[in-house]
């Protein structure tokens, strides 16, 4: 079992930068691979980022998906932020590690959650 709690989210300006973090309680925290998913009022829950690799196209360049294994945490480091960034970001862990990267877009393939951090950005 592991628990998620994330931190680090609030009201920004379009233009800054906001660090996210997800710590994860447990002892193999390193044996899972982490991702970020965010959800905006009315719509889907949608990915960020995952496993230092993947990212979403809408952030690509912009977040930075990191993690710190001796603190049990993972880490995304939001930059250039936009009003359309503005969401409850949540951070997911899974057990499997996929073949194809695109299967960790998916919530469902992801066993634990975070209640969930909110992001806003004003223009």
């Amino acid at each position: 079992q592991v628990q998620l709690v994330e931190s680090g989210g609030g009201l920004v300006q379009a233009g800054d930068s906001l660090r996210l973090s997800c710590a994860a309680s447990g002892r193999t925290f390193s044996s899972y691979v982490m991702g970020w998913f965010r959800q905006a009022p009315g719509e889907e829950r949608e990915f960020v980022a995952a496993d230092s690799t993947y990212y979403a196209d809408s952030v690509k360049g912009r977040f930075t998906i990191s993690r710190d294994n001796a603190k049990n945490t993972v880490y995304l480091q939001m930059n250039s932020l936009k009003p359309e960034d503005t969401a409850v970001y949540y951070c997911a862990a899974t057990r499997t590690r996929f073949s194809t990267g695109s299967a960790y877009y998916t919530p469902s393939r992801y066993d634990y959650w975070g209640q969930g951090t909110q992001v806003t950005v004003s223009s």
